[in-house]
């Protein structure tokens, strides 16, 4: 994903939060503000280049000493943000370094 069209999205505030992450914000415990800080600041760990109607990556970045993965998909024409998921990683689905995925 496009780190830069994503930050511009971010400064003009072109975020949609849909329904499905802010009631996994809310039922977790992350504030909007980990989630910005992630997108700003953490590192994209997978990217989905071919998810429709946008594509989409899974961004892993720390708040509060823990682990944060959030899931975007990007609008580039419009440059707009879309918020899919946010949820705190764990051992059992990722190595250590909450970057890679273990084998199943």
């Amino acid at each position: 994903m496009d780190r830069s069209k994503i930050k511009t999205a971010l400064d003009l505030r072109s975020i949609d939060w849909e329904r499905h992450v802010l009631e996994r914000l809310l039922q977790r415990s992350i504030p909007r503000e980990a989630v910005i800080e992630v997108l700003k600041m953490g590192e994209c760990i997978e990217d989905y280049p071919d998810d429709r109607p946008f594509p989409s990556g899974l961004f892993l970045g720390w708040h509060g000493g823990k682990p944060l993965h959030v899931v975007v998909a990007l609008n580039e024409l419009a440059l707009r943000l879309f918020i899919i998921t946010a949820y705190e990683p764990d051992l059992e689905h990722f190595e250590p370094d909450f970057r890679t995925r273990r084998r199943q």
